[in-house]
């Protein structure tokens, strides 16, 4: 160990007789460690909730969605093996979309209506596969088959908002109706609630309900043809690569979106609130680093004859500023390597015992979701540093400044 590093262990280890000293480090310890803390949960907690909107959303959503000008897709059973040829594409499904109003003997209320064909959805309906699907969205009956109700598949808030449970009816409003003498009517069918899903997302379970697409169509008058295609990829980070591919395999009169496209405000509001939570974070961990220049400065004042010992004994400028410069970045590693520890603890138990509860209604989770990534913990504890080391340089460089003869002889 060089001699400045000995000196600088000295002064840290030895007991100050100036206890404002003591007092002023260990806020400067405390601010830091606070800091650190304090950023790494919330980052922690920034990233949980756009990894648990992306989760919810492509569990809802479709990777790439195909329409088509001028409207429906009339042979989309073409189109969709046509697509599932792609490398990029692991699967198509073609689907029926429109608003409608539920009513039910307890309420009414309004939903997006998206018709599915559970052979081609697959997994699509969180909780469901193909064949509990199939059971499920039972289609309306053709003529000259028993007559049945057709079923629908109500989001867990919307059945509550409208008093339902499984086994109960409801009656579906279309504003595509039929034209009477006095004027058009919105079309009304009976369905019963064969199922009830929870996708995690509150937006999504109080206005999602699922029928058969071959009732979907029938209700909206459409023949065999589908309002558009939704694919799943393999790699859905690269949705805009294949989206624009897609676009340009089809062309006109098709036309293409990805999730990044149809959610991009969303999500890039979610990275703006990331970046201004770590600078007004950061803030604090800037306070602490005055507190560590004012502890420097205050340190270097006690120790203005030692300085000018050790300039007399032959140390240099240079020795003089790593010695200062050394106690400041001690303080700032102790400071940053609790805080560390205490915020990754912080973030094991949020996400372990999940003792914090959100009202689902107001927020879209029910708890707070944590996911720590190791990069930002880097670039926390990288930036923690570096404000310290900063705030190092001018207590060191006036430490150097010191004239031995004039500190000798008032010090």
């Amino acid at each position: 160990m060089s001699f400045e590093y000995f000196i600088g262990a000295r002064y840290l280890r030895s007991r100050q007789k100036q206890a404002f000293i003591s007092f002023i480090t260990f806020l400067s310890v405390a601010g830091v460690t606070v800091g650190v803390m304090a950023l790494i949960i919330v980052i922690a907690v920034m990233s949980g909730a756009e990894s648990y909107f992306k989760t919810q959303i492509l569990g809802v959503e479709s990777h790439v969605i195909v329409r088509r000008h001028n409207g429906g897709i009339e042979n989309y059973r073409k189109i969709s093996a046509r697509l599932e040829k792609n490398p990029s594409v692991d699967a198509a499904a073609p689907f029926v979309y429109t608003q409608v109003m539920l009513r039910s003997s307890h309420g009414l209320s309004g939903a997006v209506l998206r018709g599915l064909d559970p052979q081609a959805a697959g997994n699509q309906v969180k909780g469901y596969d193909r064949q509990s699907l199939a059971r499920t969205l039972r289609a309306q009956a053709k003529s000259g088959e028993k007559l049945q109700v057709p079923g629908i598949l109500l989001g867990q808030a919307l059945a509550a908002n409208l008093g339902v449970g499984k086994g109960e009816t409801l009656y579906l409003i279309s504003p595509r109706g039929m034209m009477s003498p006095i004027g058009h009517m919105p079309a009304m069918k009976r369905f019963e609630v064969t199922g009830v899903f929870e996708s995690g997302f509150y937006e999504y379970d109080a206005s999602l309900a699922y029928v058969h697409i071959q009732t979907a169509q029938e209700l909206l008058k459409l023949g065999d043809a589908a309002t558009g295609i939704g694919l799943r990829i393999d790699d859905i980070y690269r949705s805009d690569t294949v989206s624009q591919q897609i676009q340009e395999q089809l062309g006109y009169p098709y036309w293409t979106t990805d999730w990044k496209q149809k959610n991009r405000s969303f999500f890039s509001a979610l990275k703006l609130e990331k970046q201004a939570m770590f600078i007004i974070l950061t803030l604090i961990i800037l306070v602490a680093a005055f507190n560590i220049a004012s502890t420097l400065i205050m340190m270097v004042m006690g120790k203005t004859r030692d300085i000018a010992i050790l300039k007399a004994m032959g140390a240099t400028n240079r020795s003089i500023r790593k010695i200062f410069v050394f106690n400041g970045v001690v303080i700032g590693l102790i400071g940053t390597g609790l805080g560390t520890l205490l915020g990754i603890g912080g973030c094991i138990l949020l996400k372990q015992y999940k003792f914090i509860e959100l009202p689902a209604d107001v927020y879209y989770f029910s708890t707070l979701p944590v996911q720590l990534e190791i990069l930002d913990v880097v670039i926390i504890v990288a930036a923690a540093m570096a404000i310290c080391f900063l705030s190092t340089i001018y207590p060191a460089y006036r430490a150097s400044r010191l004239d031995p003869t004039e500190a000798l002889r008032y010090g």
